[in-house]
């Protein structure tokens, strides 16, 4: 089960990936490209290369969960396009994603934000 907080760090592989990695070939790629340590606790989103499905990495202390969700219909909206390897989600963001929506335009206010 994949429990997500507010302050739940959410990484987002930016290149898809080859889906016929398992957790140990996942755990090489959070290490190698994404320069991550995958035994943070941290999530970490992939995707593969026809943008038609989304697996999901977390280390809960004990062992790791794999996730996967697979689009019945269409492809994934919504993909960032960076040099960079990888970007970061909050979790808000991350759960809009899940439901094949763009984070960037839901509208959403800061996390944070000063109360007078």
């Amino acid at each position: 089960m994949l429990q997500l907080t507010p302050q739940s760090r959410v990484f987002l592989a930016c290149e898809p990936v080859d889906f016929r990695r398992a957790i140990d070939g996942l755990c090489a790629l959070c290490r190698q490209r994404l320069d991550q340590d995958p035994f943070t606790g941290a999530v970490f989103v992939f995707r593969n290369r026809r943008g038609t499905s989304v697996k999901v990495l977390c280390y809960d202390g004990q062992g790791f969960s794999l996730c996967q969700k697979r689009l019945s219909q269409g492809r994934l909206t919504w993909w960032p396009t960076t040099r960079q390897a990888s970007r970061t989600l909050s979790s808000r963001e991350f759960q809009i994603l899940l439901w094949n929506g763009n984070p960037e335009l839901a509208g959403m206010t800061e996390d944070w934000r000063r109360v007078a």
